[in-house]
């Protein structure tokens, strides 16, 4: 359990003035809110359910879009239900997906009971062990500041788990609707014409 643990708020803006035209791809939940709140555009694909998917669509989003960065923001929660798919990103070593873990040591969809990382399960060293061989764990200002380094110009796949306090982010709520959602990111990631004919 860390006591060092920084503002969602402050996070996001900081790693989203390196975004540049990265995907995104949130996991349910907080993140989306951040993301919404922080950097809200046509290229973020918002998860409103599907609690352990995110990895894995955001590794086969990286696949198929190998010319582009894919970044994954998620909560420890959502990360520890799929933890499975570290493996496959390691096995895959996709050179453009980068998976940030916001990690507040608690499930904020269903009341704030403490997560495992509370009590000290560590997801770096979970995906270093998976052998994804770029992981940090970041919990102040300076290891944020290497993150933002490492989003840019560091070694991919990369997984980043950032504490941070608990506590409610800045409630933005993009469309729940997941036609739209995939429709809005499919234009934004293929291109009008090309995302017609795909469907």
């Amino acid at each position: 359990m860390s006591d060092l643990k920084l503002n969602r708020s402050d996070v996001m803006k900081k790693i989203m003035a390196v975004r540049n035209n990265a995907l995104v791809i949130t996991g349910l939940g907080s993140p989306v809110w951040d993301l919404a709140a922080s950097d809200h555009r046509p290229d973020n694909f918002y998860s409103w359910g599907g609690m352990g998917c995110a990895i894995s669509m955001g590794l086969g989003c990286a696949l198929a879009q190998s010319d582009k960065k894919v970044w994954v923001i998620t909560g420890d929660g959502e990360a520890l239900m799929g933890l499975g798919s570290l493996a496959t990103v390691a096995a895959q070593r996709p050179s453009n997906l980068a998976v940030i873990v916001l990690d507040n040591e608690h499930y904020g969809e269903t009341g704030m009971q403490r997560t495992h990382t509370s009590h000290g399960t560590d997801i770096a060293a979970i995906a270093s062990g998976a052998g994804i061989q770029t992981t940090m764990t970041v919990n102040n200002p300076e290891t944020l500041e290497g993150l933002t380094t490492a989003l840019t110009s560091g070694l991919l796949p990369m997984v980043a788990v950032i504490k941070v306090a608990a506590g409610k982010p800045n409630l933005i709520l993009p469309s729940r609707d997941g036609v739209y959602i995939k429709n809005q990111f499919r234009q934004a990631v293929l291109g009008a014409t090309e995302a017609m004919h795909s469907s």
